[in-house]
């Protein structure tokens, strides 16, 4: 019997759960016989992975306006509306992206809208791999794997990136760089994607964390002063080896955990629109808010910080009932996706407030998307290419991707490699070089001209996913800033200084309040110049000055997360 049959059999069935926060918590211990020197990460990013498990309707959460009326003949009993209060949120204006980049998002992703204004939110179409499989085992397998369809890998490409960076792991650690655990999944499973070709994730369980290190503190494990000089025997040493290790990395977790906080953000309990399909319940919420804890008390210890962090949330099978028979922007996905938008924004309130966003790239990953057409249960099928979300500060923003066709296809096609997405991840944000890129499993991905790496597909798209990750550069504020400007600026008055009346032009890229009002150097108001809901796109107010006293006015506006203030002078 070999490693990996007798491990199978043998320990998975005794591994139970970690809890912090009330959460179960997988700690991953990877094995390996390499024996130099611990290496760290080329920096301090960590990365938080979220899996939308079952299946995510792709089409109904990132709506192709050029396509509407395409959209709503293959699905008509669940097309989102693009009329009313309920309608499809335009992520943004047509002058500044193309129209078959031009997308709605789902009425309930507000907050990813408010994110992506903000400069921290892309969406990058058509993400998949060649004859996606429509089994829900083998697809997540795939995804977690790194492989193409046909691989059959025991190791996830998560493990072998770790693994090699962090070579020795777990016996040469926790050491003074390192004392965290490399990677946890929250949640009852052991998920492919942390295997390394030698090892298994292991964990125990308690419920909280206080119970937790009472637990570690009352366990006296004692090993057997020798084992049998057999197969057997190299087995269980093995095994011990990882239950020891994983021990370790449980009291390190119950200490960062102690060590951190959470700020006053308040992340999202409930689902507020009244739904009879789907869970009103934000199951998304608590474990995002123990990763920023986790974060946080890491930093402040200084012993390294937990790379990889997979959370999940369910429900995504929607083979029936994904909407609401009487208002098809309502029902069970329009709920996971609020509760998915607005805790992953919740999470980085949370962390700009604790002074770590900058630290922090998420992603969205589904195993497959659903057809194209729906069905007569209100519902959608197993399908293939499917949208993942990207999210942090330093994310360039933006529409990755075009709209596809979709008259005559069952299906969506798949434009970009998933693995190409995780490739960029990696290179872009933790900073892996090309042996390292290589012997992950990305090599075929990837070419190397003198010390840089760049995707190896000349497509258009991939070219530009070079630039999705800027985790190397630091915060790429520059680059956030122009894309904020270009979308929410208040202009000068023209003329300025002005005599009789002036010209006051705005830009917002949302349909939002606007308060503009003119002010005294006492900070008094003068008039109010506008004060209404205004749609996206340029605006402009006429202002006549003729009668004021001459002297120095500020005019100020309120819109949406444009806050600005300018000067005018009148004159005689």
């Amino acid at each position: 019997m070999n490693r990996r049959k007798f491990l199978k059999k043998a320990s998975v069935a005794g591994a139970a759960p970690l809890v912090i926060g009330g959460l179960p918590v997988q700690s991953f211990a990877m094995d390996s016989k390499l024996q130099r020197a611990a290496a760290s990460s080329t920096n301090d990013k960590v990365i938080v992975l979220i899996q939308l498990h079952g299946g995510n309707d792709g089409l109904n959460c990132v709506i192709p306006v050029d396509r509407y009326n395409e959209y709503y003949n293959a699905r008509p009993n669940i097309a989102i509306p693009d009329k009313g209060n309920r309608k499809y949120i335009t992520l943004d204006s047509p002058n500044l992206t193309p129209d078959e980049k031009q997308v709605g998002l789902h009425p309930d992703m507000m907050a990813m809208k408010q994110m992506y204004d903000m400069g921290m939110a892309a969406v990058i179409q058509n993400v998949g791999y060649e004859n996606m499989n429509g089994s829900h085992f083998r697809s997540r397998d795939i995804w977690f794997m790194g492989g193409d369809f046909d691989d059959e890998w025991p190791s996830g490409w998560i493990g072998r990136y770790l693994d090699e960076i962090y070579p020795g792991y777990p016996k040469a650690y926790p050491n003074d760089q390192m004392r965290q655990p490399l990677a946890l999944e929250i949640g009852n499973s052991m998920s492919l994607a942390f295997h390394r070709e030698e090892g298994i994730p292991v964990s125990i369980g308690i419920r909280n964390p206080e119970q937790f290190f009472n637990l570690i503190e009352k366990v006296d494990f004692q090993p057997p002063q020798s084992v049998a000089d057999t197969r057997y025997g190299e087995e269980l040493n093995w095994i011990m080896n990882l239950e020891t290790q994983t021990d370790i990395y449980a009291g390190e977790l119950h200490t960062a955990y102690n060590a951190g906080m959470n700020s006053s953000v308040d992340y999202p309990s409930f689902y507020p629109m009244t739904s009879s399909s789907g869970s009103r319940t934000n199951p998304l919420s608590g474990q995002l808010r123990m990763i920023a804890r986790l974060i946080d008390g890491q930093t402040k210890l200084g012993q390294g910080k937990t790379k990889v962090y997979l959370a999940k949330i369910g429900g995504f099978d929607t083979h029936a009932n994904q909407v609401e028979n009487y208002d098809p922007s309502m029902g069970s996905h329009g709920a996971k996706m609020y509760h998915l938008t607005t805790a992953i924004k919740a999470f980085y309130d949370d962390l700009r407030a604790l002074g770590h966003s900058g630290d922090v790239a998420t992603l969205t990953f589904s195993e497959f998307g659903r057809r194209i057409y729906s069905n007569a249960s209100y519902g959608t099928d197993h399908g293939k290419a499917g949208p993942m979300f990207v999210f942090g500060e330093g994310v360039t923003p933006g529409v990755y991707g075009t709209n596809q066709a979709l008259q005559g296809k069952g299906n969506l096609s798949v434009e970009l490699d998933y693995r190409d997405v995780f490739t960029a991840l990696l290179k872009d944000w933790l900073g892996a070089d090309y042996d390292t890129l290589d012997k992950t499993g990305f090599g075929d991905r990837i070419v190397q001209h003198g010390d840089q790496v760049h995707l190896s597909s000349d497509v258009a798209l991939e070219q530009n996913l070079d630039v999705l990750f800027k985790g190397q550069g630091g915060l790429v504020s520059s680059v956030r800033e122009d894309f904020i400007n270009q979308r929410y600026r208040l202009h000068a008055a023209y003329p300025n200084p002005a005599r009789w009346s002036t010209t006051i032009s705005y830009r917002i890229n949302d349909v939002l309040a606007v308060r503009m009002g003119l002010y005294n150097t006492e900070g008094k108001l003068v008039k109010m110049l506008v004060n209404e809901k205004k749609g996206p796109g340029e605006h402009q107010v006429s202002v006549a000055v003729q009668g004021l006293p001459e002297g120095i006015y500020y005019y100020r506006i309120e819109a949406g997360i444009l806050r600005a203030t300018k000067q005018l002078i009148v004159i005689k």
